[in-house]
């Protein structure tokens, strides 16, 4: 049968003049008439159907409207003539169609499809990435979860791919996998330009690990060891961009790249000099990984180049350098890094002008320091420890300061001869004024490891074995830094502030005074009294733990969930138990709480804690009105521990549990 003629005309007219409802009902019947095949080139010879319907598109006011008349465009573009598939791929047309890819379900669901069934017109692969924010549009409705939306968009991304800046669009949109085709099974110039654009984008770390995780690194490890000096140049920018990545640094590590940028760092060929700085980069973000400890000659290899460096290579070694001393694991590294000579090595860089290295340097030099320090300690002159004493004195910055003051507090307390220097250069005075400029400071890591070293510094000017020294660190305001450190500071910071704090109170006993005064017209103060050591104690006299205000903060510690400072802690509420005074000091600790606190560490710390803990509650069990307040909250915790607990506390235990009763003195259960 002969196919009935459609009036085009009609169409025309009604697609031209007619409203929004006009509008989509004739759309509706021209894309039916299409998929019939009634409609097609033969039947609009001047090709008026098309653009008439496009210029409509752009200013329908309704989602349905557009709908309509995509999918009659749609429908269409598989029938007309070339001129009118060359105005369906003009620029004014695809962008009208991918303004509707940001809009409803509906509506961005045929905007896909459009363009996927368009996207077969070669014009419209080269156009349509030029189209602003159509790839991010794409790259958007990849990763949403709408039926047909989402399998489309990745079609159509999937056919714009094939050029390469189309590639390079998906990518800053986050979509990462197109190029690393590229990186794999591309040209050499394309591949290039990948990992050029990679070394130029900025990235998040998820987008790095995103990359990482997609496969980038392999292929870029590859262009590195085997492409031209191009692109070694290209991957190596782009390796750097990546490596900051700690996922992507163990990547890295594992693809064997390791030997072969330090290898480049000690070649003298001038045409590969340019390519030494990124490989310097990438080897110091590749430290921050523990991997790196599996190559153990890598350190060595580093601190050789120091000296043959620019400033900034330099700078990269002795970041990397401080990232492989720094790990928890890396005692072995630091042992080879000294035998290798890195610390007269470092000794230079004191008084090195560029400051970021200087930085780096001290920040290497404490890691260093914080094993054998008596090895370390012997490798430093006067004039060393001066410096270090001007650092911490002078405007110098926080970093340089911590750094600094950090290497200082690592050397041997025993060492007698470098606290004499170490005073007789003021460290001291320094370092308390240090700290109170910066007890009040914002919590930072490197306020932190400040607060650290300078806890670390006082535990030298307060040993037990120097009251002339301690006297002197008092005199200075010693005690109240070490107070206000027990609730300011670090796990370490406590831990240290506590040792200071114990060393003085060994003191007190032999420095302590008849209560009844020398001058009988002048009466004993009261205030003065001090019911531990029963005379008239004061901080600068006797170092007195109790009118240091100590005990509460202590206590508090033993209270916490950190239990890495109950060792030093109970080392100073240890000295309130001593032979002469135990009774006394049993009521101190008891009013601040601490036989909670006691109880809490003989439950939950480690061995040497729970034996100093028990220890001194068997001496406060001693008392009949601990035994009656605080027996049966114990009994069962300490019943417990005497079965699962280390054998070594059982007969501590024993005794605490005869003072409650609860066994005969001299009994053998234990």
């Amino acid at each position: 049968m002969p196919r009935t003629a459609v009036d085009v005309e009609d169409l025309l007219v009604r697609v031209k003049n007619g409203d929004d409802g006009e509008l989509a009902h004739v759309a509706r019947e021209v894309a039916a008439l299409a998929e019939e095949g009634r409609l097609g080139e033969e039947d609009d010879e001047e090709g008026l159907l098309v653009p008439a319907l496009l210029a409509r598109l752009a200013g329908a006011g309704s989602a349905e409207v557009r709908v309509c008349v995509m999918a009659a465009l749609r429908r269409l573009a598989g029938c007309v003539g070339s001129e009118s598939k060359e105005r369906l791929a003009s620029i004014e047309a695809l962008s009208s169609i991918v303004r509707s890819l940001s809009r409803d379900v509906d509506e961005r669901r045929e905007a896909i499809a459009v363009l996927l069934d368009l996207s077969g017109i070669p014009q419209v692969r080269q156009r349509i990435g030029r189209i602003k924010g159509c790839i991010v549009m794409l790259v958007t409705l990849r990763n949403v979860h709408e039926s047909g939306t989402e399998d489309d968009a990745e079609k159509l991304l999937h056919i714009l791919s094939s050029n390469p800046q189309n590639v390079l669009l998906m990518a800053e949109a986050g979509y990462f996998r197109p190029l690393i085709h590229y990186l794999k099974e591309g040209s050499d110039m394309n591949k290039v330009l990948m990992a050029t654009a990679i070394s130029k984008m900025f990235l998040s770390e998820q987008k790095k690990s995103s990359l990482g995780e997609d496969g980038a690194v392999e292929p870029l490890v590859e262009m590195f060891k085997y492409g031209n000096l191009e692109a070694k140049h290209s991957a190596l920018g782009a390796l750097h961009n990546l490596s900051s990545s700690l996922q992507n640094s163990e990547l890295l590590i594992n693809s064997g790249i390791t030997g072969p940028l330090l290898q480049l760092l000690f070649s003298v060929t001038s045409v590969l000099m340019t390519l030494r700085e990124p490989a310097s980069a990438i080897l110091s973000a590749m430290a921050q990984s523990e991997l790196i400890l599996l190559h153990r000659d890598v350190a060595p290899q580093m601190l050789s180049l120091l000296n043959l460096s620019s400033p900034v290579i330099q700078l990269h070694l002795l970041r990397a350098l401080n990232s492989i001393s720094g790990h928890t694991i890396a005692k072995r590294a630091r042992r080879k890094i000294r035998q290798n000579g890195g610390v007269q090595l470092l000794l230079p860089f004191l008084t090195e002008k560029n400051l970021d290295i200087k930085i780096a340097a001290l920040n290497l030099m404490f890691h260093l320091s914080k094993d054998s320090p008596q090895e370390f300690a012997e490798q430093f002159r006067e004039t060393h420890l001066d410096t270090l004493v001007k650092i911490i004195s002078s405007p110098a910055s926080r970093d340089e300061k911590a750094a600094a003051v950090g290497i200082l507090s690592n050397l041997p307390v025993t060492d007698k001869k470098i606290t004499e220097i170490l005073a007789q250069a003021n460290l001291l005075p320094t370092v308390i004024s240090l700290f109170e400029a910066n007890i009040t400071a914002s919590l930072t890591s490197q306020r932190m490891l400040l607060l650290e070293g300078i806890a670390g510094v006082f535990i030298r000017f307060t040993v037990t074995w120097d009251k002339k020294l301690q006297s002197l660190a008092v005199g200075y305001g010693v005690v109240p830094c070490l107070v206000k450190l027990l609730s300011e500071g670090s796990v370490d910071a406590k831990s240290k502030a506590a040792t200071s704090l114990a060393q003085l109170s060994q003191s007190s006993m032999s420095l302590r005074k008849s209560r009844s005064s020398k001058w009988l017209c002048v009466p004993p103060s009261a205030e003065a009294h001090c019911i531990v050591h029963n005379c008239q104690c004061t901080v600068k006299s006797t170092f007195c733990l109790v009118k240091a205000g100590a005990v509460n903060p202590l206590v508090r510690i033993l209270e916490g969930e950190e239990r890495g400072s109950d060792g030093a802690v109970l080392e100073a509420l240890a000295t309130l138990m001593q032979d002469d005074i135990w009774e006394n000091g049993s009521r101190v600790i008891e009013k601040a709480s601490g036989i909670h606190a006691l109880l809490r560490v003989a439950e939950a710390g480690d061995l040497g804690s729970q034996d100093k803990a028990i220890w001194m509650l068997e001496r406060i069990f001693r008392l009949e009105a601990h035994r009656e307040r605080y027996g049966e909250v114990a009994q069962a915790l300490l019943i417990d521990l005497a079965q699962k607990g280390d054998p070594i506390l059982k007969p501590m235990i024993g005794k605490i549990l005869a003072h409650l009763e609860l066994l005969q003195t001299q009994s053998s259960y234990f």
